[in-house]
């Protein structure tokens, strides 16, 4: 492969971080994807971090797979599998031979990462500057600049706001009424009635805001905080968007895999 040397560190396995791993595994780059011992993903069915708990998934032409040690993840990267790591430090993973490193956890805000992490590191979203944080940013917010890249400056700012989808904004974000254990009675992928009974977090009821198909469901039984993001309900009602990657991930694939080719084709 034309790429094989380039070996792609990506800190997150979220359904955005995902159809960055399309892109970049479509192209040939070798990927090993960072997540958290408990991922938080919503849309479990086209996220890579769903292989921490499941031990694999099957996303379109992608397949991951959960490895328990960093050599076990290179190894598996040049394979043409993608290796999922629970590594939150990126001291796991400091001894391979990565020369691209991606920020893809949607923090909204710079936890750790810095530019001399890698020979090229890149950011999604907002939260990061170029020559500070990191060497470059991608655009994440729907509109008109959706998957640009940004090599001077930063990316919009957080709006704390989703995006509007079919008319609906806030609405279609379900979110933890209270703390404690999630419980589902229904899947990703059913269609919903307005006030329906989707589940509920300790005893407390969650009921469709409006009529859709329940395109993301954080995993059944997690612990979660009041007001975390639990559920993504889609007015639309495609079913078969639950389980491909969405637009917007593939824009931002799109301008993670331009930003790295544009890196490589630089005169040394």
């Amino acid at each position: 492969m034309l790429f094989a040397h380039h070996l792609v560190i990506l800190r997150g396995g979220g359904d955005l971080a995902t159809g960055v791993a399309y892109r970049l595994h479509q192209a040939g780059f070798p990927l090993i994807v960072l997540e958290l011992p408990q991922p938080l993903v919503v849309r479990r069915k086209v996220a890579l971090a769903t292989a921490v708990l499941e031990h694999h998934i099957h996303i379109e032409t992608l397949h991951a797979q959960r490895t328990e040690t960093a050599d076990q993840a290179l190894q598996l990267a040049q394979s043409g599998t993608i290796p999922v790591l629970v590594a939150p430090q990126l001291s796991t993973i400091y001894h391979l031979p990565f020369t691209i490193l991606i920020d893809a956890r949607m923090a909204k805000r710079n936890i750790d990462t810095r530019p001399s992490q890698a020979e090229l590191v890149i950011a999604l979203g907002p939260g990061f500057t170029t020559g500070v944080d990191c060497h470059a940013v991608i655009e994440t917010m729907r509109g008109h600049t959706l998957g640009r890249v940004i090599w001077q400056g930063a990316a919009i700012p957080n709006t704390g706001t989703p995006g509007i989808v079919a008319g609906k904004g806030a609405e279609r974000v379900l979110r933890a009424p209270v703390e404690g254990r999630v419980n589902w009675r229904l899947e990703i992928g059913d269609l919903v009635t307005e006030g329906q009974i989707i589940g509920d977090v300790a005893g407390e009821t969650i009921a469709a805001p409006f009529a859709g198909v329940l395109r993301g469901l954080i995993a059944p039984g997690t612990a979660v905080p009041t007001n975390l993001k639990i559920g993504d309900l889609d007015a639309r009602a495609d079913v078969s968007a639950c389980f491909t990657i969405s637009e917007k991930a593939l824009a931002i694939g799109g301008g993670v895999l331009e930003a790295i080719l544009t890196h490589l084709n630089r005169p040394l």
